[in-house]
């Protein structure tokens, strides 16, 4: 590390003394055993727009094992504009130089109640560490499923922040989302030390690829971004670059999430303002181009490489706002772009999809949902999905609960232990109704209850839907030929029932195949539609993507037997026919059982 280009040190080193901010290129390091307390030093960080800003920092020691075993974190004092906005969100992995000298990054305050702008500087040579990791992943990454699991020992911050040092919290930019968005994704967002805070753009982003600039992109103290969700939804974590190579960037000083390896866009950021606050300051700014992507995100920083493309998933949403005739009265079409990683992938596509129809609801709590959605797959048959929500007894607002169900899709998917999947492109195309779209089963009849096998029977059907004259429906229902004699029952049913036992046996499978994964997706009936069901008393064995009907006894023994534990079958004790499937525009609920008998 220190056989460094001469001309490059010069060359800081005059810049530093004379104001100028510092470049992209090799530097020395300061020795961690000649730091002194006392010792005048100077911190670079961007407080409005591109432009790095000098600030004075005078060190006030080491203390020792505060980031860890040997790993020591050196405190200090800031002044200058510091002093006015605190040590801000955003000023994570702000340089700091000693002589010219690179000591470290500006990652970690003591409190956030303080009036002094004390900081905490993570030393670049543990930074410098994060070059050499390889593809191995840390234990306590922080994703939305961690966060939802530690709820019960989450200590608030302000407890913490009194005692010890702690990261600088992560400005979280949203741009093009509703504030009940943040409010009801906040906190899970807070409690992975992220700080949400409502953005602006110059412009939607749709171009993932690095721009033409990426060489001269991102020196020491500018703005440094993870870009989650880029395009007409933009979600992004500020920080600052601490060190730049010309190709390897290093910043924060801290994790942004602990995910280890990563494959995320990386962008530049152009400040607007920094809040100053006594509890939380923090810098409000937005991404701008992407000129590389994020390789590492370990405890000490993260590092991206410049001019490189991350993965990302193209997505194409339509949302109509439709009128009592069920003609569009608005259309408005978003694309973005998401971030590729198996546990926040799914979050995300919840998020936007949330957005993207709460912003629209002119209807309140009347309003009913429709969606219908194709997600390409590499190498697989596309995902092609249809679902309808509308206000329930339930908890959940029909807006949630719809998202929540898109949401899992994306769960199942990455959740398989076995391949991870590639995503080509989502499109989805969301309809707002303005009523409440449900209608549960009442009763049935049939034209008569003694049967032919292969005969075709009358069936009426009643449903009620919300405030509204029953919904009446007439079908002819075929008996099957090979129907055994005696009686058997008809059983009107929704599809969110008959979907319980299958999605449970892939689940319960944990090295169920991805195509097969994705068939049992596809396999899923709507809710939106009535299923006529002939039952008979035999049984019926869920395995994997596979529903086998009338199973005997000494078959399902033989293929027990063969299957390890983690490869569970699921076992009714009744076996059915689909009969018939009637659709509707409503949610459908409920249950209704008629019985015949096959003479």
């Amino acid at each position: 590390m220190k056989n460094l280009s001469l001309l490059a040190i010069a060359a800081l080193t005059v810049s530093t003394l004379f104001g100028q901010a510092p470049k992209a290129g090799k530097v020395d390091i300061f020795p961690m055993d000649q730091l002194k307390p006392g010792m005048k030093a100077t911190a670079w960080t961007v407080f409005e727009g591109t432009q790095a800003e000098p600030v004075d920092i005078e060190i006030i020691g080491l203390w020792k094992n505060a980031w860890g075993p040997k790993q020591d974190i050196i405190l200090a004092k800031m002044f200058g504009k510091a002093l006015r906005t605190g040590v801000a969100g955003g000023m994570s992995g702000s340089p700091v130089y000693i002589d010219g000298k690179l000591v470290g990054a500006v990652s970690l305050r003591i409190s956030v109640f303080s009036p002094d702008a004390i900081c905490g500087i993570t030393p670049i040579d543990l930074m410098l560490e994060i070059n050499q990791f390889d593809s191995s992943k840390p234990p306590d990454s922080k994703t939305p499923q961690s966060v939802a699991g530690n709820r019960s020992i989450a200590v608030p911050d302000h407890v913490l922040s009194g005692a010890m040092m702690t990261p600088i919290e992560t400005p979280l930019t949203f741009s093009g989302f509703e504030e009940a968005t943040l409010r009801y994704f906040g906190p899970a967002m807070q409690q992975m030390g992220l700080r949400p805070v409502m953005g602006g753009a110059a412009g939607a982003n749709y171009e993932v690829k690095p721009a033409n600039d990426w060489k001269t992109s991102l020196a020491p103290g500018e703005p440094i971004v993870g870009v989650l969700v880029s395009g007409d939804m933009n979600i992004s974590g500020l920080g600052t670059v601490t060190y730049n190579d010309g190709k390897k960037v290093l910043g924060f000083g801290h994790p942004f999430f602990n995910m280890g390896p990563v494959d995320m866009p990386m962008a530049k950021g152009d400040i607007l303002t920094v809040l100053s606050s006594t509890f939380q300051p923090n810098k409000v700014g937005n991404a701008t181009e992407i000129v590389g992507a994020l390789r590492q995100d370990r405890h000490s920083g993260i590092q991206g490489l410049l001019g490189e493309q991350a993965d990302t998933i193209p997505v194409t949403l339509k949302v109509r706002n439709l009128n009592a005739n069920g003609t569009a009265e608005t259309v408005k079409d978003f694309r973005f772009n998401v971030f590729v990683n198996q546990k926040w992938t799914p979050f995300l596509m919840t998020m936007t999809l949330f957005n993207s129809i709460s912003g629209l609801n002119e209807f309140a709590d009347e309003t009913s949902y429709r969606i219908s959605g194709k997600v390409d797959l590499d190498g697989l048959p596309s995902l092609n999905l249809a679902n309808m929500a509308a206000i329930t007894d339930g908890p959940l607002p029909p807006a949630v609960a719809l998202a929540t169900w898109w949401g899992d899709k994306f769960s199942r998917l990455y959740g398989n232990s076995l391949v991870n999947p590639k995503l080509k492109a989502v499109n989805a195309t969301v309809d707002l109704i303005p009523e409440r779209r449900i209608a549960n089963i009442e009763s049935a009849w049939m034209d008569k209850t003694d049967v032919e096998p292969g005969e075709d029977v009358g069936v009426k059907i009643f449903l009620q839907p919300y405030r509204g004259g029953r919904l009446i429906r007439d079908v002819k229902l075929h008996i099957p030929t090979n129907l055994s004699k005696g009686e058997h029952k008809l059983v009107l049913v929704d599809g969110d029932t008959l979907n319980r036992l299958p999605t449970m046996a892939g689940m319960a499978n944990r090295f169920l195949e991805l195509p097969q994964a994705v068939k049992l997706i596809n396999q899923e009936r709507t809710n939106n539609q009535l299923f006529l069901v002939i039952t008979s008393p035999k049984t019926t064995v869920y395995l994997d993507d596979k529903n086998l009907t009338s199973l005997p006894g000494s078959v399902m023994n033989v293929l027990q037997a063969g299957r390890a534990t983690t490869k569970p079958m699921l076992a009714a004790m009744e076996s059915y026919t689909e009969a018939a499937t009637i659709p509707f525009d409503y949610v459908v609920g409920g249950q209704y059982v008629l019985r015949f008998n096959v003479r």
